[in-house]
């Protein structure tokens, strides 16, 4: 072989290397977060099976652990939604991981479809007008003309391009993020959706994890649609529950629940208040979709759940205008960076074809909950394909820890304990009872999950001390001040 000739041979060899190797994340600064990070990105193929064709950067933030010998294992964080940006999150979650980013790396990849990583978000408004925001018929057609603007991306280019931001796609580059940072096993920590994402990660890559806590626990056999309605309507006769029980609340409001059937018995009606975002003054049709998405909002946060009795038997009585601040404003805001393609991408894909062969449970005031919007929203959404396997939860041969809230509206303890049975020995399922969505932020859980990831032995990881996280009491009724009932 000539000198040319071997020189052209180990060009060609480092050429090929560079393609497969992913170039080292570069230092980085990112709002909300006081220290340099590395921020990376891979290329990675829209459709595995041609991995020639439509290709997209997925992107990823590293937060280097604080100690010089940091552990080889590091936390990645994957966000709920489904539709949010793990990156988005990470300056309110970092307080979380503080004790853990001392010796481990946490890492925040923005799954497909969010983010940077070929984003699917509809450029809507940031806030649209109140009525506008429970018109069932605006957001089907927001929806659909969001659909056209999204295939004639890059990243899609076709309608058939939307069928490829499945969960499983998405933890097939999350395993690649994780072999780019040269780590044998990482920890996982799944919130709401993300727990799903977690459970398909660990099918399809057992070997590769160390531990997994899933926060709000959605099974992958959930049908968000359809279990919607029933899991709203348990938090909100919990709500009730909890009123009568608590005598200040009971005094105050002797007949809660019949306001709110009062209520939703005199819907439609007219209402005029000032918009709790914009401060302008908007008149529209109260409706009982409107009044339900005001309850529900509040209800996976206990300490904004304690304002609705007030706010309920005000609107019973005609001043709607806390019922509505409080409800719709929460549920316009929406979750940091999420992508609304991305969501349909996912649920169209995932639950809705499982949604005709289980019949939707009916709710006493929520009705079949969501199930009627996916319905109409996935009709002619471009639906992945999702395998069989998908929707099975296999037996865990790692630590689990899965955490639940009480009287979370969204995914109550019922879905974690099928999880955790399916799971086997080695989950542990701890239930917070008077917690609602999301468990990470919340009083002494983020030392459970410190003392959970960093115990040596799986044992000792598994037989933790939640008692400072299950006996936390549920935050007592607000009662506007000067209108107490007589003692």
């Amino acid at each position: 072989m000539t000198a040319r000739r071997r020189l052209a041979t180990a060009a060609a060899l480092l050429l090929g290397l560079g393609a497969a190797q992913a170039a080292p994340p570069a230092p980085c600064r990112v709002a909300g977060l006081p220290h340099e990070l590395l921020c990376g990105s891979l290329s990675r193929p829209l459709d595995p099976s041609r991995p020639e064709a439509t290709r997209f950067d997925l992107h990823y933030l590293v937060v280097p652990a604080l100690a010089r010998r940091k552990l080889p294992d590091p936390v990645f964080l994957l966000a709920g939604g489904p539709g949010q940006s793990a990156i988005a999150l990470a300056p309110s979650l970092m307080p979380v991981f503080a004790r853990l980013n001392n010796r481990r790396d946490i890492v925040f990849v923005d799954q497909r479809g969010t983010g940077r990583s070929a984003p699917l978000d509809c450029d809507e408004p940031a806030v649209q007008p109140l009525a506008e925001a429970a018109d069932t018929g605006k957001q089907l057609q927001r929806l659909a003309e969001c659909r056209e603007r999204l295939v004639r991306r890059p990243h899609v280019k076709e309608a058939a391009g939307l069928g490829f931001y499945t969960t499983t796609l998405a933890m097939q580059d999350l395993d690649a993020v994780r072999e780019a940072l040269g780590a044998e096993r990482i920890n996982l920590v799944g919130a709401s959706y993300g727990t799903r994402a977690a459970l398909e990660y660990q099918r399809q890559f057992p070997r590769a994890v160390r531990r997994s806590v899933l926060d709000g626990v959605a099974p992958p056999d959930m049908v968000l649609p359809a279990s919607a309605g029933v899991d709203a309507q348990a938090a909100l006769d919990a709500l009730f529950a909890a009123c009568a029980a608590e005598p200040a609340c009971a005094r105050q409001w002797p007949a809660l629940r019949q306001a709110w059937d009062g209520l939703l018995a005199s819907l439609p009606r007219s209402a005029t208040v000032a918009d709790p975002l914009t401060g302008r003054s908007e008149s529209f049709m109260l409706t009982r979709d409107m009044a339900l998405a005001a309850v529900r909002a509040p209800l996976y946060v206990p300490a904004l759940a304690s304002t609705l009795p007030a706010a309920i038997q005000a609107a019973a009585q005609g001043r709607v205008e806390a019922l509505v601040a409080l409800g719709t404003s929460l549920a316009r805001r929406g979750a940091p960076g999420l992508s609304t393609g991305m969501h349909f991408a996912v649920i169209c894909a995932e639950d809705m074809p499982r949604l005709g062969a289980a019949a939707v449970p009916q709710a006493r005031d929520f009705g079949a909950g969501l199930a009627p919007l996916y319905e109409q929203a996935c009709a002619s959404w471009p639906r992945g394909a999702v395998p069989e396997a998908f929707y099975t939860v296999g037996e865990s041969a790692t630590p689990v820890l899965l955490l639940s809230g009480g009287i979370d509206p969204a995914t109550p303890p019922r879905h974690a304990q099928r999880v955790a049975d399916a799971l086997g020995a080695k989950a542990r399922h701890v239930v917070i009872p008077n917690a609602g969505h999301g468990q990470l932020g919340s009083g002494c859980v983020p030392d459970l999950l410190f003392r959970f990831i960093a115990a040596d032995d799986e044992a000792q990881a598994l037989a933790l001390d939640a008692a400072c996280a299950t006996s936390i009491p549920r935050p007592p009724a607000f009662v506007p001040p000067g209108s107490e009932a007589p003692r």
